[in-house]
């Protein structure tokens, strides 16, 4: 969808490419270009290396600008992606299993690189799709390139791991509900926010120890430490920063003079008050309740969670189903 209604042809300057990364073109080239460009690029391991790259000239400097203010541009509706996957509906999806069998261990490492490969689009995405348009502080870039940054890691991994078992990325069916939701969150950064990030990310959160349980159960020592010692830590920081400007955006629409001194005296926007922090979770169920279909599900991780920077007022509401929005 185009971030702007602006009819002007699209313009786009060239990412550097391997032979010229050290060239001058860096000094003009602007995030939300890169991004775009990684948006465009169809092989999810091409993604994750350019994705890498980017990131790390972002985090040094060597690419200074967030975005041309006088350039236009729109963003892909849907990503380029290669063929390779087969893509079925998520009703149709064959049972992963309980990680006992090497089937069911491939199976669950595939599902997995799966969702990382559409994490390392949305981490793209939004950067692309709403930073300019939200006039988003600089500090937001640079969270969600460290997003990014993880998720390619997360899928290059994971796509290894699931060769040293036996198969490969593309060798099963997959389904691409994760980007049906992103699409359904298109026109707006709150909602994107808290579905993907406070939603989607954090029921992550509640899955994965047991699905390390798991592995460890069935042998497979080594599945079970990258995804405790790499993947669990770093998703939760995911999970945070989506946290962190959902509540950005609320303060900022509701006391924008609060916010501004926080951000003077280098502070995080975080709520002063005790109301403030009651507009901020009741919002968060106002749009979860528009934007995500039925109630969240039990059991939570609940440590996870609160290490995520929201506690149990935000989701547990949640849970349970609103008869008053069903009847309507």
């Amino acid at each position: 969808m185009p971030v702007e209604s602006n009819t002007t042809e699209p313009q786009f300057r060239p990412l550097p490419t391997a032979r010229d990364k050290m060239s001058s073109s860096l000094e003009t080239e602007t995030l939300v270009e890169a991004a775009l460009r990684i948006l465009n690029t169809p092989d999810p391991f091409e993604k994750a290396r350019l994705g890498d790259w980017v990131a790390s000239q972002w985090l040094q400097g060597s690419i200074s600008l967030a975005y041309d203010p006088d350039l236009q541009f729109s963003v892909p509706e849907r990503p380029a992606r290669l063929p390779d996957v087969k893509l079925v509906a998520p009703g149709l999806m064959p049972k992963l299993g309980k990680a006992g069998s090497l089937q069911s261990r491939q199976a669950i490492v595939h599902s997995l690189a799966h969702i990382e490969s559409w994490a390392i689009d949305l981490s793209w995405d939004i950067i692309a799709r709403f930073g300019k348009q939200e006039a988003m502080p600089r500090e937001f870039f640079t969270d969600f390139v460290k997003v990014a940054q993880d998720e390619g890691r997360h899928f290059t991994l994971l796509a290894k791991r699931l060769e040293e078992l036996g198969s490969s990325y593309g060798a099963l069916p997959a389904h691409d509900g994760l980007w049906d939701s992103a699409m359904a969150t298109s026109k707006s950064l709150l909602t994107r926010l808290a579905v993907e990030h406070c939603v989607h990310e954090a029921r992550g959160l509640d899955v994965l120890p047991t699905t390390i349980s798991r592995f460890r159960s069935g042998g497979d020592n080594d599945t079970a430490n990258l995804l405790e010692t790499v993947i669990y830590p770093e998703e939760i920081t995911h999970c945070a920063a989506g946290v962190k400007w959902f509540k950005f955006l609320c303060l900022r629409s509701a006391t924008p003079a609060l916010l501004v001194s926080q951000q003077a005296e280098g502070r995080q926007p975080e709520p002063a008050r005790e109301e403030d922090e009651e507009m901020v979770i009741q919002k968060f169920h106002s749009v979860v309740r528009s934007h995500f279909r039925g109630p969240l599900k039990p059991p939570f991780n609940a440590e996870a969670r609160k290490a995520a920077g929201f506690g149990p007022q935000w989701y547990e509401p949640l849970a349970v189903k609103d008869v008053a929005t069903e009847s309507q």
